[in-house]
């Protein structure tokens, strides 16, 4: 049985996976660090296999999907050094049995491809696939055949209350969390930031999901993933789907794609 890890590397956080044949049996999440150099790294990962009770597993294939082009090759540089594999990392030339219909499809992010191949393979086409991270809320469209045909980008729920607490001074930092009164009319300056915030970004997401649908068509799937999506997601019925680890589901079918067409490869040449 197979033990792979996965890196999904995001401006803000890191998120690792493990898998033990089709079972997704840990997962870590770690701040990014631009800086942070694959001996650094490794040793991070040690330390989280040694909490799991895992220190010394031994893998047999690793994935990247980096959304930080100089951690790519940090991480390529750590699967190399520190594990012994060479890993897989999604880009131009990995198969993905998708086809991206946009303008220049690889200004595509790596893990908007593996969120794509997922949904496409576990919830059906067409679909939208809402990632809600800290920095960004990324919509991205699959059509009835299947195809990425594009996405919409929007400020993070985090990054939008940022914002605002650094304009406006006589706000107080809050929760981020729906009023306790459930009402989006706030009756004291921490309930009405928080309708303002939570119930302002629920609007933003059910407004984008039906703009999306008049084009994709009504019986589109809408999943939704990411850091927050839990926040929002409860507030909103327009989500159908919420699955967490998403992006680490699509980047393990990746993994499989390329790992199973190299050991075809390998045995046509021995053939």
């Amino acid at each position: 049985m197979a033990t792979i890890l996965l890196f999904d590397i995001g401006n803000t956080h890191i998120t690792l996976g493990a898998y033990r044949g089709d079972a997704l049996v840990s997962t870590w999440r770690i701040t990014t660090r631009v800086d942070g150099t694959a001996d650094e790294y490794a040793v991070l990962l040690r330390s989280l296999l040694k909490q799991k009770g895992a220190n010394g597993t031994t893998f047999d294939g690793c994935a990247i999907a980096s959304s930080v082009p100089l951690l790519a090759s940090t991480f390529d540089e750590l699967c190399q050094r520190h594990l012994h594999i060479e890993p897989i990392v999604v880009g131009p030339g990995v198969k993905t049995g998708l086809n991206i219909r946009t303008d220049s499809p690889r200004e595509v992010g790596a893990d908007r491809i593996a969120n794509a191949v997922a949904a496409k393979k576990l919830y059906g086409a067409p679909a939208i696939v809402i990632d809600f991270s800290t920095t960004a809320t990324i919509f991205d469209a699959l059509s009835v055949e299947g195809d990425y045909i594009g996405t919409a980008i929007a400020p993070g729920v985090t990054t939008s209350a940022d914002a605002l607490f650094r304009v406006a001074a006589q706000l107080p930092r809050i929760e981020l969390v729906a009023p306790a009164s459930k009402s989006p009319i706030g009756k004291n300056t921490v309930s009405a930031v928080q309708a303002g915030l939570i119930y302002g970004y629920v609007a933003l997401v059910e407004g984008m999901i039906a703009r999306q649908k008049k084009e994709l068509g009504a019986r589109a799937r809408v999943i939704g993933t990411g850091e927050m999506v839990k926040l929002i997601a409860a507030e909103t019925s327009a989500i159908d789907v919420v699955d967490e680890c998403l992006t680490l589901k699509g980047l393990k079918m990746i993994y499989e794609m390329n790992a199973n067409a190299g050991r075809v490869a390998r045995d046509i040449a021995i053939g």
